[in-house]
């Protein structure tokens, strides 16, 4: 055998090489790294997460709609029946993917602004591992679809930070909104990967659910071609159920004329048979319906005639929606099934948060215009007055009206956003036939306490996968939930998770060992002086009674551990001031500089656009060269139907269309050969209104040919779609000029239009109430 050389000291690149090297090939021996493999049969991992989605919404828990997919995988699986999550989605998304608090993991609330403190931080610090990031280390391929909303607005254009993007955290591949909410026909802007998909329009029978669920079944098909052993776990977030909420026609059908009884009726019957179900004992109270002002919904047959035809409307749509996600579940399945992987998957299906009583006191048919709160002028249309044919379709963005959301969440009171249990106690299954098998005796439910930072060590726990102790060369912050599985396996075993604090905008709670005790939030002034209610909720899980003068000891201990619980967890500062809560990086401000765009610029990520016009003055200057009567598009369009405005030239002459959350206003006006710029000027009035002009320049002369005074100003969530030049993308902003020209491009004429943002003319403590509301609801 030949001696082999060893390299000298001064040599480079050898440091951690395992084999042998020599002066040549001949006497050096190679070496490979070891590649990263799962336990032998690790199951697969696929996790369902659905938006604001009650306790009742699915059959294993009540529900009167068909959700048999869902059916089969409680039958097989096990229902637990006290799972509790956060009162919104960033926090629950963040604990979910961490184990970690939510305010710990930064999210103490959505991810939209940045107050400048710990516990919202709104994105993912680099010490907090993410459940993709340990499996995918551990051997498995990763992937995500649909809603992410782990990303603060402002870093979701080209050139921001992505470090809080679901590819830097662990995900192989993702797909899907990184918003917190989309339309489900014209989606504002999809991701892929770490890059915008650059769309203009979508198909006719484009449906966001049935997008989202083609790629994942792909990503699973693609990793089985090429790898037929490798575990992999999929992460689906769907859009659904959030608003506006929209439905395929050919699932509506089926709901017709279904919720008719109302919601009383339906609140009870759903009861019936989730105690006839063993989810509550018999002689469990349910909650009376909401009564609070801003909470409550009137009885069912307290409507008028009309109201009640309206109002069923958006239950079934809700319903068909919530049946499309059933469906979409049945495709994935069945892809397992034909794989033969079914069993060794270990699939969970839950909610983010409860309903949501965000549609108001009798829903909406304009979605944007409902969310714009404070004192804005008394003629504003919360709910403009569509055709009810509509209401569902692409046409329209709805939400119920809030007594459906107490319906969702039966039998509890109150919606996402509180802390009582309508807001935090959702559904939840798991199936894992290979791992999690049911004896004849077992009806499948659980009723031990859970959270939901138990997710991710449950599952791991299951898995059999150990958690790194680092990330990126820093200790990785320890975490707080613990693994359900001793009592998924056995059914007589005590959850490990005896007590967990929740806070969200000032509601507060605690519940420890079967008691919970809770706040109601209401004046900001008073945030540090919770008016507490005590309920032992092994008995009266629905917080019927209150008996926190009868238990002053006990209320006093829990608010102590509700204290100390949130020092623990990053909880503090409370905000006794809204506009504090809502606050910017101040970097921010550059988004709201002049910009020009040129003719084939990609769609402008929505909150920049939204920065250049938001409450103020703004000049639209369009800039063309050598324009004749035969050129015709759109210049220039800023949103989709749910609000927005464009310009476009049409027959020599210009057009203004405004659509103020679904109700238009149209000018148009001649334009003279030789016009070499346009200019559309908004002023703002401090009465949220716009006055619009629209100048044209000719031998370098401008002159005004088209006024369009007093209307209703774009704020809060719209415009949803960014501004695009030269054609009117994805959403329609008018959509008869769709169905007219489609996205009506405009020809080489077309230069550049320069956006320049001028003076904020709305107070400011107008425009701080209505992103208070916005920034709750856009989640």
């Amino acid at each position: 055998m030949p001696k082999f050389d060893s390299p000298p000291d001064h040599a480079r690149g050898y440091a951690d090489f395992g084999g042998t090297v020599g002066r040549t090939s001949s006497v050096s021996e190679p070496w490979w790294p070891a590649e990263r493999t799962a336990p032998q049969g690790a199951p697969n991992i696929v996790v369902v997460l659905i938006d604001d989605m009650g306790y009742s919404d699915i059959g294993p828990f009540g529900a009167e709609i068909d959700t048999p997919n869902i059916d089969a995988l409680a039958a097989r699986g096990l229902r637990l029946s006290n799972y509790h999550t956060t009162p919104v989605c960033s926090p629950a998304r963040a604990a979910l993917l961490t184990g970690l608090s939510p305010h710990r993991a930064g999210y103490g609330s959505v991810a939209n602004s940045d107050p400048g403190f710990p516990g919202l931080r709104l994105e993912l610090a680099d010490d907090v591992l993410t459940l993709p990031e340990i499996l995918r280390e551990s051997g498995y391929a990763t992937y995500a679809v649909g809603k992410w909303h782990l990303v603060r607005d402002a870093n979701m254009g080209p050139g921001r930070s992505r470090d809080s993007w679901p590819l830097q955290r662990g995900f192989d591949s993702y797909y899907g909104s990184l918003e917190g909410l989309n339309s489900f026909f014209h989606p504002n802007q999809l991701i892929a990967d770490n890059s915008v998909v650059d769309v203009d329009e979508y198909p006719d029978d484009y449906y966001v659910t049935d997008d989202l669920t083609d790629r994942a079944i792909r990503q699973i098909k693609s990793l089985r071609a090429q790898d037929r052993e490798k575990p992999f776990f999929l992460y689906y977030a769907h859009i659904a159920m959030h608003g506006p909420h929209q439905v395929k026609d050919t699932d509506l059908a089926k709901y017709r004329g279904r919720y008719a009884d109302g919601w009383d009726t339906i609140r009870q019957n759903r009861f019936r048979r989730q105690v006839q179900d063993g989810l509550f004992d018999p002689g469990t109270p349910i909650a009376e319906r909401n009564t609070e002002p801003g909470y409550d919904a009137p009885p069912w047959e307290s409507l008028t005639d009309d109201e009640k035809q309206r109002y069923q409307r958006y239950q079934e749509v809700y319903a068909a929606m919530v049946d499309s996600v059933d469906q979409s579940v049945g495709r994935i399945v069945d892809t397992l099934t034909e794989l033969g992987e079914l069993d060794n998957t270990i699939i969970v299906f839950t909610s983010d948060n409860g309903g949501t009583a965000e549609g108001g006191p009798v829903g909406t048919r304009s979605y944007f215009s409902q969310f714009v709160h404070g004192p804005v002028p008394p003629d504003w249309e919360r709910d403009v007055p569509h055709d009810e044919e509509l209401i569902g379709s692409s046409a329209l963005g709805v939400h119920y009206p809030r007594g459906w959301g107490q319906a969702s969440n039966t039998p509890f009171r109150f919606y996402k956003g509180q802390t009582f249990a309508g807001g935090v106690r959702v559904p939840f299954v798991i199936s894992w036939p290979a791992g999690l098998p049911r004896a004849a005796e077992d009806n499948g439910i659980r009723r031990q306490y859970s959270y939901v930072t138990d997710v991710t060590p449950t599952l791991l726990d299951l898995a059999g996968i150990s958690t790194p102790t680092e990330r990126l060369g820093r200790p990785a912050q320890d975490r707080d939930g613990v693994s359900s599985a001793p009592f998924l396996l056995d059914g007589a075993a005590s959850s490990a998770h005896i007590e967990q604090y929740a806070e969200f905008g000032g509601h507060r709670g605690f519940y420890r060992d079967g008691w919970k005790l809770v706040s109601l939030h209401t004046d900001p002034a008073q945030v540090d002086d919770p008016r507490w209610e005590l309920y032992d909720v092994t008995a009266d899980p629905a917080e019927t009674t209150d008996l926190a003068a009868e238990h002053p000891d006990r209320v006093a201990e829990l608010a102590q551990a509700w204290e100390d619980a949130a020092w623990r967890n990053t909880v503090f500062p409370l905000y006794d001031s809204p506009a504090d809560q809502v606050r910017r990086r101040p970097a921010e401000e550059r988004l709201s500089e002049p910009v020009r765009l040129l003719a084939g610029t990609p769609t402008l990520e929505r909150y920049r656009s939204s920065r250049l016009i938001a409450y103020r003055d703004f000049d639209v200057e369009v800039e063309l060269d050598g324009w004749s009567s035969e050129d015709e598009g759109v210049l220039v369009a800023h949103g989709d139907p749910q609000g927005g405005y464009l310009l476009y030239i049409e027959d020599a002459s210009l057009h203004l269309v405004v659509n103020s959350y679904g109700r238009f206003a149209r000018v148009s006006a001649p334009l003279a050969p030789g016009t070499t710029d346009v200019t559309l000027r908004a002023v703002a009035t401090p009465t949220v209104r716009w006055d619009f002009t629209v100048e044209a320049t000719v031998d370098g002369q401008a002159a005004v040919i088209a006024k369009l005074p007093d209307q209703f100003q774009l704020i809060g969530m719209a415009p949803w779609t960014g501004i695009s030049v030269g054609l009117d993308a994805r959403g329609p902003v008018d959509p008869e000029l769709r169905e007219r020209r489609g996205v009506f491009r405009f020809g080489p004429s077309l230069r550049s239009v320069t956006y320049r943002p001028g003076p904020i003319r709305v107070p400011a403590s107008v425009r701080r109430a209505i992103d208070e509301s916005a920034e709750h609801h856009a989640d």
